[in-house]
């Protein structure tokens, strides 16, 4: 009975000792995990901070599109008492966000690195760093090309007997929207390039099926800007666009490979 008992124990020390073995690669990811959200989190209230001074600036150079097509004698406005302190304080902090999702991604990266393999490694690094200087792009596109014309036809189809003063948190609201419709719509081709690097569609259907995603980009054009034709317009063509800039590099992606193939067969048949 005794050996029964020892050897019991010893199977429930093993198991035991098997258990925390597995627990402890788990509890070191949480550990890392959270030591690179706080770091994220850290940087960016770093940024808001060192930015705050200039919060008044960063509003009225976001707002200045807007301004510069009011009539003359018209000017924004704030409708609640807290507003001119809020729209200023939300701005910011959403600029901080914007400028530090290059070291947010690092953090992300870091964490996920090590379980990757060398040519999916090779592969994400430009697709990490084409990504955030897309949504950049696209962010910026809103503001120099998108913002004034549209503005511009918001201003001057109004009724004449009609003063134009708009609200700072409304205003605020609207274009945060475009910047982050705009700035996902330059995805596209990182998109439409893994779609077809992936396997789950080819060149030949993606093709074949442009009149859908033509009118798949309105589609989404209304569901991620205001209800208005000409915001919906200059978020689709672009998309439309951006979905053929994709197609490309999918199709010079597909002749790369097929290249490499045929070196490939050809070196083993010398």
């Amino acid at each position: 009975m005794s050996d029964d008992g020892s050897r019991d124990t010893q199977r429930d020390k093993q198991r035991s000792q098997q258990n925390e073995a597995s627990q402890a690669p788990l509890i070191e990811h949480l550990i890392e995990l959270r030591s690179r959200l706080m770091r994220s989190v850290l940087v960016i209230v770093v940024i808001f901070l060192g930015l705050y001074a200039f919060a008044n600036d960063i509003y009225i150079f976001v707002s200045q599109p807007l301004v510069d097509m009011l009539p003359e004698g018209s000017q924004m406005i704030a409708t609640e008492v807290a507003s001119p302190f809020l729209a200023p304080f939300k701005l910011t902090l959403v600029v901080a966000v914007f400028i530090a999702v290059p070291f947010v991604l690092h953090q992300a990266w870091a964490f996920i690195a090590p379980g990757l393999y060398d040519n999916e490694k090779s592969l994400a690094i430009p697709i990490l760093a084409s990504s955030v200087a897309l949504f950049y792009a696209g962010a910026a596109f809103a503001y120099y090309v998108v913002f004034p014309l549209l503005f511009q036809f918001f201003t001057q189809t109004g009724p004449e007997n009609v003063a134009v003063m708009t609200d700072i948190n409304a205003y605020l609201n609207f274009v945060l929207k475009l910047f982050f419709a705009f700035g996902v719509a330059f995805e596209i081709p990182i998109a439409t390039f893994l779609l077809i690097f992936s396997g789950a569609t080819s060149v030949e259907s993606l093709s074949q099926k442009r009149p859908y995603i033509f009118l798949g980009c309105f589609v989404i054009g209304m569901l991620l800007t205001p209800p208005d034709i000409i915001s919906q317009s200059l978020l689709a063509m672009p998309m439309y666009l951006l979905y053929e800039i994709g197609l490309l590099f999918g199709k010079l992606m597909k002749r790369k490979q097929v290249s490499g193939k045929a070196c490939g067969v050809g070196k083993q048949s010398i």
